[in-house]
C-alpha cells in the first residue's frame, strides 16, 4: 500500500530534514511540505473537493483523495498545534495525524490524543521513530475508510497472502516447492517474501546461492519492527524476491518463539503482497503459528507408504494442537509417476485432507544441475517440474493464469522423445508410422501424445487408461 505523506512544517531546516527522513521510507509517497496551518487545511480541502463527484460515488472519492497521514510540526502557525490536529481531525477523520514535537512526555500525548492525533514523534527525529508512527497511523487510516465507505477493496493492517509449505516428512521436496512458488509469484509481478523457518536445518539460502549474515533470529529480541530493521534483516535476492533466512547455527532456532514468529509474519505481510514460509518438517512453536496464520497451508508429500504415513501423522498433529484442521490443509503430490500405485485419491482418504489438482512429476535429473550449483533460479522452463510447480503456482491463486503457463508452450508443442518412442526412432522407426517398434495410428502416442501407449486391459479395450491424460508423466 502506498502510504500518502503531507507535512505541515513551518521551519525551512525542519522541514527539509523532514522531507529527507520521508523520502527513504518504502512505498512512501511524500508530498511537498506546507508552511502554515492555512496552507495545511487548504490542500486537505482542496483534495477533497478535486475528486468530488456525484452521490452516491462523491463522499468515497473524496476520502480516497486525501493524504493517509498529516505530519504537524509543533511550531506550525498562525493556528497552534493541538488545535490544528483537532480541526483536521473533525473535518477529514480518515486522515491519521502525528505531532511531531520536542517534548514528548506524558502531559502533552495525553492533550495530542485528546485533540486527535494518532502519535506522536519526538525532537530530533529519528528514522525508526518516524516510519513506525507513520505506518500505524496509515494503518488506522486505511481501516476508518473501509468504514466510510472510501476503497472498500483496502483491508487494514497485514494484508499480503500468506501461504506455509510444510513436509510430510524429510526429503520430500518441500523447499525446491517453496522456492518455486516464490519465484513464481515474483514472475507474476508481485511483491514476495521467502521465510526460512526450518529453524535447524533450512536449506533456503543453499538452493538460491545466497550468504548473508542476517537472519530471522535477529528479529527474534525486538519488540517492534520497524522497517529499518526489517530491511536489514532481510536479503535483497537479485530474482527479486526477498530472503529472511535460517540462523547458520541451528541451536539459535530456540530464540524464534511463536510470539516472535507471530510479529515476524505481520510485519512481512503489511510490506510483501505474498509471503512464503518453508516450515521444513519439524513442529516448532515458530512454525506452528506460521501454519495457524496462514491463508494456505500445504503438505508436501512423496506417493509412498513412509510419506503418507507422516503426512497422517503430522494432520492429527496439527489437529490435536488446534493449529489447523485437516479439511483447510491442501496436499501437494511430488514425485508421482504414472507406475506409481499411490494415486491422489488415496492419499486425499488416508489423511482426509485436500489434494491439489496440480501434480509435480518425479524427474530429478532435470533438477539435478541446479540443485548441486545452487542455482535453483536456474531451471530450465521447458522442465516439467518447473511447469508443475508454476502451474500449481496459479492453482493456489499466487499467479495470474498467464504466468502460470510461462513456458510452455514450446513444451507442448514438441512432445518429449521418451520411452519407446526413442527406441522407436533409434531403431529407424518414425513415431506413429505404424511399423517397427512404434506405436500403431490412433493409439496414445501415435497421435502425438506425450503419456505413450497405455498399459492394461482398459487400455487395450479402447476405454480409460488407469492414468489421467492430464497428470504427470516420467522422462524415459
Amino acid at each position: 500500500m502506498t502510504i500518502r505523506i503531507l507535512p505541515a512544517v513551518g521551519d525551512p531546516d525542519a522541514a527539509r530534514t523532514v522531507s529527507a527522513l520521508l523520502s527513504q521510507l518504502p512505498d512512501a509517497e511524500p508530498a511537498p511540505a506546507v508552511a502554515d496551518s492555512t496552507a495545511l487545511v487548504d490542500a486537505l480541502a482542496a483534495a477533497a473537493q478535486g475528486a468530488g463527484a456525484p452521490s452516491p460515488a462523491g463522499p468515497a472519492a473524496a476520502v480516497e483523495a486525501l493524504p493517509e497521514v498529516v505530519l504537524v510540526h509543533e511550531r506550525i502557525g498562525p493556528t497552534p498545534a493541538l488545535e490544528l490536529i483537532r480541526e483536521v481531525a473533525l473535518r477529514f477523520p480518515a486522515v491519521g495525524v502525528v505531532l511531531i514535537t520536542a517534548d514528548a512526555g506524558p502531559a502533552l500525548f495525553s492533550a495530542a490524543m485528546d485533540a486527535g492525533a494518532r502519535g506522536i514523534v519526538g525532537l530530533p527525529l529519528g528514522y525508526d521513530e518516524l516510519a513506525a508512527r507513520v505506518q500505524a497511523a496509515a494503518q488506522w487510516s486505511a481501516g476508518v475508510r473501509v468504514h466510510l465507505g472510501g476503497n472498500p477493496d483496502a483491508a487494514p493492517g497485514p494484508s499480503g497472502t500468506l501461504v506455509t509449505v510444510t513436509g510430510a516428512k524429510g526429503g520430500v521436496g518441500t523447499t525446491v516447492t517453496a522456492v518455486h512458488l516464490a519465484l513464481a509469484a515474483r514472475a507474476a509481478g508481485r511483491s514476495v517474501a521467502l521465510v526460512d523457518l526450518d529453524l535447524q536445518s533450512g536449506d533456503v539460502a543453499s538452493y538460491l546461492d545466497v550468504q548473508f549474515r542476517r537472519s530471522v533470529v535477529d528479529l527474534a529480541g525486538i519488540s517492534d519492527i520497524s522497517v529499518r530493521v526489517l530491511q536489514d534483516a532481510v536479503h535483497d535476492h537479485h530474482t527479486g524476491l526477498g530472503l529472511l533466512l535460517a540462523p547458520e547455527e541451528g541451536e539459535r532456532g530456540e530464540e524464534v518463539d511463536d510470539r516472535a514468529a507471530r510479529q515476524i509474519i505481520g510485519a512481512l505481510r503489511s510490506r510483501y503482497e505474498v509471503v512464503l514460509v518453508d516450515c521444513g518438517s519439524q513442529m516448532q512453536s515458530a512454525n506452528a503459528a506460521a501454519v495457524e496464520l496462514a491463508d494456505v497451508a500445504l503438505l508436501v508429500t512423496t506417493p509412498d507408504v513412509v510419506a503418507v504415513r507422516a503426512a497422517k501423522r503430522q494432520v492429527r498433529l496439527w489437529d490435536r494442537l488446534q493449529i489447523r484442521k485437516a479439511e483447510e490443509t491442501t496436499t501437494v503430490v511430488n514425485r508421482l509417476t504414472r507406475n506409481t500405485e499411490i494415486q491422489p485419491p488415496l492419499v486425499a482418504k488416508a489423511t482426509g485432507t485436500q489434494v491439489a489438482r496440480t501434480h509435480v512429476p518425479a524427474a530429478f535429473k532435470e533438477l539435478q544441475p541446479c540443485v548441486d550449483a545452487g542455482r535453483m533460479q536456474d531451471l530450465d522452463g521447458r522442465s516439467t517440474v518447473k511447469q508443475a510447480l508454476w502451474a500449481l503456482a496459479g492453482e493456489l491463486g499466487l499467479v495470474d493464469a498467464p504466468a502460470a503457463r510461462q513456458g510452455r508452450g514450446s513444451h507442448r508443442a514438441r512432445p518429449s522423445l521418451t520411452g519407446r518412442r526413442r527406441k522407436a526412432i533409434a531403431a529407424g522407426a518414425a513415431p506413429g508410422s505404424g511399423t517397427g517398434p512404434g506405436p500403431a495410428p490412433g493409439s496414445a502416442a501415435g497421435s502425438g501424445s506425450r503419456f505413450g501407449a497405455r498399459r492394461g486391459p482398459a487400455a487395450a479395450a479402447g476405454g480409460p487408461g488407469p492414468f489421467d491424460p492430464a497428470g504427470p508423466y516420467e522422462e524415459g
